[in-house]
């Protein structure tokens, strides 16, 4: 019988998996994942792909660490307060930071709107308590110089859409959580399909954000079908 896969494991092998997706290149992004009353951390600043078990914080729920990598240099997560807003105020048991290139082109769509929007696409199916002809909606916070500094704007956009899973950072990349690692890891990848739909969508002339007309037609932008 083989034993139970453990959060470092697991953290090591989506590390290696988003890497290849292009959504941690150049040691940006991450994940973290609770479990237990522990939360386990890739350190910042790290070659993600070439992460070990024994690379990964241990903390506490308070974010006090009890078991610190080996290898010198490294230090825990830039990320780790906005970590820890999934944690605190949507009892995720996992949160994943992806700086992928279309996660970062929506929020660039959105011009001055602090929301990304859309609906009748059928991955929407994917993301909790939401269904085809729902409205998605994926809150924009402004970026800041240092990724710790984005704690606050992340909870108050978390604060003003009770419902989101993710958080859109504009001109950097995208938060997403779950209840555990495997939802969390397929929301990101339902935001990120939306997210490159929602680009060539635009490069077409077509709204993701407008509802089809009656018939089935995609509403162009402009009014155009």
């Amino acid at each position: 019988m083989t034993s139970p896969e453990t959060p470092q494991q697991v953290i090591v092998e989506l590390c290696r998996q988003f890497y290849g997706m292009g959504w941690v290149t150049g040691t940006g992004g991450g994940i973290s994942i609770r479990k237990d009353g522990r939360v386990y951390m890739a350190p910042s600043g790290v070659q993600k792909e070439r992460l070990t078990e024994q690379d990964i914080y241990v903390l506490d729920e308070q974010g006090e660490t009890l078991c610190a990598p080996a290898t010198p240099g490294l230090k825990v997560s830039e990320c780790s307060p906005l970590f820890f807003n999934a944690f605190k105020l949507r009892d995720a048991g996992a949160v994943i930071h992806s700086h992928g290139v279309h996660a970062l082109l929506v929020t660039l769509l959105a011009g001055d709107r602090d929301v990304f929007e859309c609906t009748e696409i059928e991955m929407m199916k994917g993301i909790a308590g939401t269904g085809y002809y729902d409205r998605l909606v994926v809150p924009i916070i402004e970026n800041t110089a240092h990724e710790r500094d984005l704690a606050g704007r992340m909870a108050a956009a978390m604060d003003a859409h009770p419902k989101a899973t993710a958080v859109l950072v504009r001109r950097h990349g995208v938060y997403v959580w779950g209840k555990d690692w495997a939802q969390a890891k397929t929301q990101a990848e339902c935001y990120h399909y939306l997210f490159e739909v929602a680009v060539r969508m635009a490069q077409l002339g077509f709204d993701a954000s407008a509802p089809s007309r009656p018939g089935g037609h995609v509403t162009a932008v402009g009014g155009r079908t």
